[in-house]
C-alpha cells in the first residue's frame, strides 16, 4: 500500500466507484496515495465522529479526507477539533473535506475543514443549465434540506438568473429552518418556500415548464425509495437531477419513464460525483485542478464507471 492515504468517510464506501477510480487518479497525478474507506452508520454517535477526526490528525500517513453523507453530523460533533473552517463550512455547519497541514517546525499538524458543495453543485449544474435557464420562468423544487440541498440552494440563489421561487421539502423541520436561515443570510431577496413531504406530488405537478427538480434526500442510494410518489407527472421541459449515481435510484427510473413524453432532461449524479472528488483531491493534496487536469481525470473515471 502507498505510504500516504486519503480517507473517505461515508456509509457504504466499498460500493462507490471511487474505490476503483482513485488509484488511476493517484497514478495520473503522481500522488502515490491510497484511498481508505471509513464507514459510519447514519445514526453514529458524536464520539465516533470525534474519534475519526482525531485519528486522521494523529496518523502522519493520512493527508485528509472527503466526507459524504455525514457532513453536518461531523461538523456538529467535531468542529472544535478543526483549526480552520472555510466560510461555507462556518455558515452552514457542514464539512465535506478535511485537509491536514504541517503546523510548523515543531511538529504536529493543523486540521482544515471545507464545505465544497456550492462549488461542486455549481460546476455540475452549469453543465446542464444554460446561463439564462431560469429566465424562461422555471422554478426549483429541492427535495432534501441537508448539506447537499443547502449547498444547491446557495448556488442557485447566487446565479445571475436566480429562480424567483425555490421550494424545499424535508421530513425534518429543523433542517428546513436551518436552510432558510443560511439562504436568507446569503440572499435575503430570495423567495424560499418550505413544505412537508406529504405535499410533494402537488408541488411537482404544479411546477411551470423548464423547472428544476432535485433529489437531495439520499433516498435511492443510502436507503431504497423515492421522495416523489410513483403516480406523479413531471412538468414539461423540466430538468430532473438525481444526485445519486448508484443504488436503487427509483426517482431516476421514474423520471426516465417520462423523459420522451414530457421532454425531460434527466441527469444522474455522476458528474456531481466527479466534481466533488476532484475538488476534494485538489484541497487535500494541493493539486491545481485546471481544465485539462479535470478532463483527464473525468476520462479516467468514465472508463471505470460502475453500474447505475
Amino acid at each position: 500500500m502507498a505510504e500516504r492515504h486519503m480517507r473517505f468517510v461515508g456509509v457504504t464506501t466499498g460500493s462507490s466507484s471511487i474505490m476503483t477510480v482513485f488509484p488511476r487518479w493517484s497514478q495520473a497525478l503522481g500522488l502515490d496515495a491510497a484511498l481508505v474507506g471509513v464507514d459510519l452508520p447514519l445514526d453514529a454517535p458524536a464520539e465516533r465522529y470525534r474519534a475519526a477526526v482525531r485519528d486522521m490528525r494523529d496518523d502522519e500517513t493520512c493527508a485528509g479526507a472527503l466526507v459524504t453523507t455525514h457532513k453536518i453530523a461531523l461538523h456538529d460533533a467535531a468542529h472544535d477539533l478543526f483549526d480552520e473552517l472555510d466560510e461555507f463550512a462556518r455558515r452552514t455547519g457542514e464539512i465535506s473535506s478535511v485537509a491536514l497541514r504541517p503546523s510548523g517546525p515543531g511538529g504536529g499538524r493543523t486540521v482544515h475543514g471545507a464545505a465544497k458543495d456550492p462549488l461542486t453543485a455549481g460546476l455540475a449544474l452549469e453543465e446542464v443549465l444554460a446561463a439564462d435557464h431560469f429566465a424562461a420562468g422555471g422554478e426549483v423544487l429541492c427535495l432534501g434540506a441537508g448539506g447537499a440541498g443547502t449547498a444547491i440552494c446557495w448556488y442557485l440563489t447566487s446565479r445571475p438568473d436566480a429562480p424567483h421561487r425555490l421550494t424545499v421539502v424535508d421530513v425534518d423541520a429543523a433542517r428546513l429552518t436551518h436552510l432558510r436561515e443560511v439562504v436568507a443570510a446569503h440572499a435575503p431577496e430570495a423567495e424560499l418556500v418550505t413544505a412537508g413531504p406529504h405535499e410533494v406530488r402537488a408541488l411537482v405537478e404544479g411546477l411551470p415548464p423548464h423547472s428544476l427538480v432535485v433529489n437531495a434526500t439520499g433516498l435511492g442510494k443510502d436507503r431504497p425509495g423515492s421522495p416523489v410518489p410513483a403516480a406523479t407527472t413531471f412538468p414539461a421541459d423540466a430538468v430532473v437531477w438525481e444526485l445519486n449515481y448508484r443504488g436503487t435510484l427509483e426517482l431516476l427510473h421514474h423520471a426516465r419513464s417520462q423523459e420522451s413524453a414530457r421532454r425531460l432532461r434527466v441527469v444522474d449524479g455522476w458528474r456531481y460525483f466527479v466534481h466533488g472528488w476532484t475538488q476534494a483531491v485538489s484541497e487535500v493534496f494541493g493539486v491545481p485542478m485546471d481544465a485539462p487536469t479535470l478532463e483527464e481525470l473525468s476520462r479516467l473515471a468514465e472508463d471505470v464507471r460502475g453500474p447505475g
